[in-house]
């Protein structure tokens, strides 16, 4: 039996972050009160693209602090990047066996807009974790804590820039052909191409 665990917010999550997940579901925290870290999944994710490996990054406003709580870190609208973002989700997955059936409940989150990350975040987090057909209850840390003991620590492990010491079983991949299989990407690249299937990959 996992013990707890204590997880950031992404956008997008990889598919290490709900395999880890679904093993603590017994007890989640989300981490809501750390300093938001640039270069992370919490404000980008990596999909299959036609031409490898894509990375989606949703701007945030640049604050007068460097130091700034994750629950005010504001989404920037300067461009339009819900349009890009959803047309490279479009063009990479259009083909995937399931996307028409998941389309609708997505296009909202490049249509309407957020005024903070971390409330966009828990959005996205609650259609995959229903989308997926799994129960995740999660509770939100009140206070920031370097450290907790008892508890598996996701917060700077699951990270862009470090390579994950886990084992994905393959699946189809819409470019697979000529990406061949590139584990790991957000969980929308599983979810599009095995549906109600996902969960039992993880």
């Amino acid at each position: 039996m996992h013990k707890g665990a204590i997880f950031p917010l992404f956008y997008l999550p990889p598919v290490e972050f709900f395999s880890q997940m679904k093993a603590h579901k017994e007890q989640i925290v989300i981490e809501a009160s750390e300093h938001f870290p640039k270069q992370t999944y919490r404000n980008r994710a990596s999909i299959d693209s036609p031409q490898g490996k894509l990375d989606l990054i949703v701007p945030v406003i640049k604050g007068s602090k460097v130091h700034t709580n994750i629950r005010d870190v504001k989404i920037s609208y300067d461009f339009n990047w819900q349009r890009l973002h959803w047309m490279s989700i479009q063009t990479s997955y259009r083909r995937s066996a399931y996307f028409e059936f998941y389309e609708d409940a997505f296009a909202r989150f490049y249509e309407e807009k957020w005024d903070y990350l971390f409330d966009y975040n828990v959005e996205l987090l609650e259609l995959l974790a229903k989308s997926l057909k799994l129960q995740l209850p999660y509770t939100l840390n009140s206070g920031y804590e370097e450290t907790y003991p008892d508890m598996d620590d996701f917060r700077k492990s699951i990270h862009p820039k470090l390579p994950s010491d886990r084992t994905f079983k393959e699946y189809f991949q819409v470019f697979g052909e000529r990406n061949g299989f590139l584990p790991n990407l957000s969980i929308i690249d599983l979810l599009f191409s095995q549906g109600p299937q996902s969960a039992s990959f993880l």
